[in-house]
């Protein structure tokens, strides 16, 4: 072979190693994008996560300084207006508490200490959440009145939420309908923290703040952290504030945890949630909680009841339990023995952790002398939720959290104070959470705060007098309202409407012969149908504009929960928030 030939084979050579390296490159850089649109969600899940974990520094654990009162009693305890605890569960389903439902797994779960407080004062058996949704209806606790007064009607939810579940379920290819996403509506929202109850508004808390009561909150707000909004400044004198939201560290030996691969929420929670509280500053000074939260909030109100024995207090005891992450001690998951599946058996362990947050504050309380003049109040904030995965926990109504059905906004309501309200008492009339604000006014002997339209009644008539569920005329209120969005609903005496637009559809049912709303009656009750939309449209004619809009709207099936699958048929309906 010629020196040339020689060169010219070279050549060739190099072309072909050339082409084959930038087949291989072009193939390798294919893969690589592959797999980083197939991961993007993960990435992103994970810039969540580290985003989190930088965002604040997080202190250890540190003992908080309760306001004390006197030490020595400066009048019989009975003479003073009553101490108010009141207690709200979250995300707990109505068949949860046993004496509703006989308890989770088919009974083998009980509630004996919330069992023990609904025996021991009265059980309203038609209690209602101000919505389907958790913060609209702690406003309503909160301050008495509609979100069609206060403007606030949808729930704040943390930056990056709503589009981070949005994608993930639409990757999912679930049979649902898909979800929807405004992201330039989004962006003119103020952040998460400065999302909240108008500072403007008054508080139950301000009222009984006012009367003399030392005021306290401990948990869950939601509904604001700063411009005033912040539990210390509407009207707590001390607040131990949930900054983020895991029960225990992911990795801590003492904790059982149960991930649900099937929820969009749960997936984001794991990522953007950490192990935090805060003290009396909103949303900054964070540290680390002195324990299990469930058991750590109840440890530091029993240390508010025995600091404030020999004065009127309020405490508002906001718990996080049973919200997801579902997380449980490894004491309480093995307490409850052998359920399946596992998320069921971490959820019943957190249902144990609640009921006897409930039975140490009962027991604080006769301690230190003070049950007999106590208006302890449990309630939850909204119906259970669907996609958790479990269908029994709303049983027997139909629907879930984020629902406007029985399912979603049927909760418990019991009041115990042994000095005013006989044990064993059950009022049958339909109340809801904008009822508590003038019931604990009430109890107080204070006055509801003058040129505010309060929308609720005091309950005290309902809880002393035995008045049932022909009581209507003697109380004198007919109708309620809920709504989110164009997802409206009201309960006038027996008969409940519930109207939207996605999908175009009315409801109507008649909840005294149908309690659990199967037979819609909306096209053979057109005189009934045409009544309840009249009072629908007045109600919706007098609201005040929203504080912030809703940018999402995602279906949510009426009839089965997250883990089973959608079918054609299927009823559904869309939530805005």
């Amino acid at each position: 072979m010629s020196a040339g030939d020689t060169r010219k084979t070279i050549k060739r050579c190099d072309v072909k190693r050339k082409q084959t390296l930038f087949a291989v490159c072009a193939t390798v850089l294919a893969v690589i994008g592959v797999l980083a649109y197939q991961y993007q969600t993960a990435v992103l899940l994970a810039v969540v996560a580290y985003t989190s974990a930088t965002e604040y520094e997080v202190g250890p654990p540190r003992e908080l300084p309760w306001s004390a009162g006197p030490e020595m009693p400066r009048d019989d305890p009975s003479e003073r207006p009553p101490n108010i605890i009141l207690i709200v569960a979250d995300d707990l389903g109505y068949n949860d508490i046993s004496t509703f439902g006989g308890g989770l797994a088919d009974g083998r779960v009980k509630t004996p200490h919330i069992d023990q407080l609904a025996a021991d004062g009265v059980v309203f058996t038609q209690s209602y959440s101000g919505a389907g949704t958790c913060a609209p209806s702690r406003a309503m606790l909160m301050t008495g009145r509609y979100p069609t007064r206060t403007g606030f009607e949808f729930t704040p939810t943390p930056s990056g939420m709503a589009p981070m579940i949005t994608r993930i379920a639409a990757e999912m290819r679930r049979a649902l309908p898909p979800s929807f996403y405004n992201a330039e509506l989004d962006a003119t929202k103020p952040p998460y923290e400065e999302q909240g109850l108008a500072p403007e508004e008054i508080t139950i808390a301000e009222v009984l703040r006012d009367k003399g009561y030392k005021t306290f909150h401990i948990g869950k707000w939601h509904l604001g952290r700063k411009n005033g909004m912040a539990p210390h400044e509407q009207g707590f004198d001390q607040s131990l504030l949930m900054a983020s939201a895991l029960y225990l560290p992911e990795d801590d030996p003492n904790v059982v945890n149960a991930k649900l691969d099937f929820d969009p929420i749960d997936q984001f929670l794991w990522a953007r949630l950490n192990f935090a509280n805060s003290f009396n500053s909103g949303d900054e000074d964070r540290f680390e909680p002195g324990g299990y939260l469930t058991d750590y909030w109840t440890d530091e109100s029993i240390n508010i009841i025995n600091a404030n024995k020999h004065r009127p207090f309020f405490l508002l005891l906001g718990h996080w339990g049973v919200h997801t992450p579902l997380q449980a001690t490894r004491e309480d998951y093995e307490a409850v023995g052998d359920i399946q599946p596992h998320r069921k058996r971490v959820y019943a362990a957190m249902i144990r952790a609640l009921d006897r947050s409930v039975g140490r504050i009962n027991e604080a309380l006769e301690a230190a002398g003070l049950a007999d003049n106590t208006l302890v109040v449990f309630t939850n904030d909204n119906g259970g939720p669907g996609y958790i995965g479990l269908p029994d926990i709303n049983k027997p109504f139909r629907g879930w959290k984020i629902s406007q059905f029985e399912g979603g906004i049927r909760v418990p309501l019991m009041m115990k104070w042994p000095a005013r309200i006989p044990a064993g008492s059950i009022s049958k009339v339909p109340v809801t959470h904008i009822d508590m604000m003038p019931t604990l006014t009430a109890a107080a002997g204070a006055e509801l705060p003058p040129e505010v339209v309060i929308d609720g009644k005091n309950l005290l008539p309902l809880a002393t007098t035995q008045v049932d569920d022909k009581g209507y005329d003697e109380w004198s209120r007919d109708t309620l309202f809920w709504q989110s969005g164009h997802y409206r609903v009201v309960r006038h005496k027996d008969w409940k409407l519930q109207v939207a637009d996605r999908p175009k559809k009315q409801w109507l049912f008649n909840l005294a012969a149908d309690p659990t709303e199967q037979n819609n009656l909306a096209m053979q009750e057109p005189t009934k149908l045409a009544e309840l939309l009249a009072l629908l449209e007045a109600h919706a004619a007098a609201a005040v504009p929203h504080r912030y809009p809703p940018v999402t709207e995602f279906p949510i099936a009426i009839d089965k929960t997250l883990a089973e699958p959608f079918e054609d048929g299927d009823e559904y309906i869309y939530w805005p928030n």
